[in-house]
């Protein structure tokens, strides 16, 4: 084994560390602490005492959903920035966030769906349509879908979701009411049904970006280069953009519009492990839970006895933390 690959594997297996005392600090911290013995005699043994019942009812379910929601963000931001190469790109960037959005208000405003359960598979057509279009709109004139365009045309669809859910919000206030609750994205109240009904897709959008990994280091190299190498670029891409909005529509289903997440990981995995997607997916599928977990566990206790939803969180421990790794340069391009 090389010296690389066994600096590779260390840091995965680093990771893998993090992500086991990220969940534990989830399920042990919080307005009630629980201490680590009692939460792993509620794991394996079930009982019926308060710690018990708070682990496994309250603290499990979103654990569970903080792990999910995690690694889509991460892996479906380092698969954006794979086929944009562009550095920024992430699912709130280029609209597809803000598509589940406005599928979510329509669903709130239009067909009097009122619970989180009932939202999930209005904010992954609403994710879906967005990408087509964004994609329809880049792919249309000459040279295709290009890099460039992809991100002008996920710019400019951001803008104009944002600008529809806003006129549809100021219009009809009990929506704006419910909407904002889950606009603000956080794991708070969500549970072991959201799970269930959105780890099939996750699954199915993990397996589909994990399979087209040699795909993207072709293209990091420019598509001349990839197409040299006989790859079909247009489906590499629209691939790349299908398994990305799955993992989007996962994430905003279940937990509401998370930043940042997707944004910062990939940086951070790709400063560990170097470019190469086979071992940069699996890095980010593991970092982006530590981030989103650890974002949680600090939100419920910075403010006691009050929460921080952890889309504030995951803003305010993160910008600063890649902010230093722009400074020393320990960001690479995509």
């Amino acid at each position: 084994m090389s010296g690389v690959i066994r600096r590779r594997v260390g840091w995965l297996a680093v990771a893998l560390l993090l992500l086991f005392s990220a969940v534990l600090l989830s399920l042990a911290v919080g307005s009630r602490p629980i201490a680590p013995g009692a939460v792993w005699d509620a794991l394996l043994h079930g009982g019926t005492s308060a710690d018990a019942q708070v682990v496994r009812a309250l603290r499990v379910p979103r654990t569970v959903i903080g792990v999910m929601v995690g690694a889509a963000l991460a892996v479906a931001g380092t698969v954006l920035q794979g086929i944009t190469r562009n550095p920024i790109a992430e699912p709130g960037i280029l609209g597809i966030s803000q598509g589940a959005s406005l599928g979510v208000v329509c669903a709130i405003a239009f067909l009097g769906v009122h619970t989180l359960t009932g939202y999930v598979w209005y904010a992954f057509a609403g994710a879906g349509i967005a990408a087509v279009a964004i994609y329809a709109v880049a792919s249309s004139g000459r040279g295709g879908a290009s890099p460039v365009k992809l991100a002008l045309a996920g710019a400019a669809m951001n803008a104009f979701l944002a600008s529809v859910v806003s006129g549809i919000l100021t219009t009809n206030a009990r929506a704006l009411d419910e909407f904002r609750f889950w606009d603000v994205g956080s794991l708070s109240g969500r549970d072991a049904t959201i799970a269930g009904q959105v780890w099939p897709f996750l699954l199915v959008g993990l397996l589909l970006v994990l399979a087209m990994a040699r795909g993207l280091d072709a293209l990091a190299l420019g598509e001349d280069v990839a197409r040299g190498l006989g790859r079909n670029v247009a489906l590499l891409r629209v691939t790349g953009a299908l398994g990305a909005t799955v993992l989007t529509g996962v994430a905003v289903a279940a937990a509401g519009p998370i930043a940042f997440t997707g944004l910062a990981v990939p940086h951070i995995a790709r400063a560990l492990v170097g470019p190469a997607h086979r071992w940069l997916l699996p890095m980010a599928a593991l970092l982006g839970p530590v981030m989103l977990l650890l974002a949680d566990v600090l939100g419920r206790v910075v403010v006691p006895p009050a929460e921080v939803p952890v889309a504030v969180m995951t803003a305010l421990a993160g910008v600063p933390f890649l902010i230093a790794l722009v400074r020393r340069k320990a960001v690479v391009a995509a």
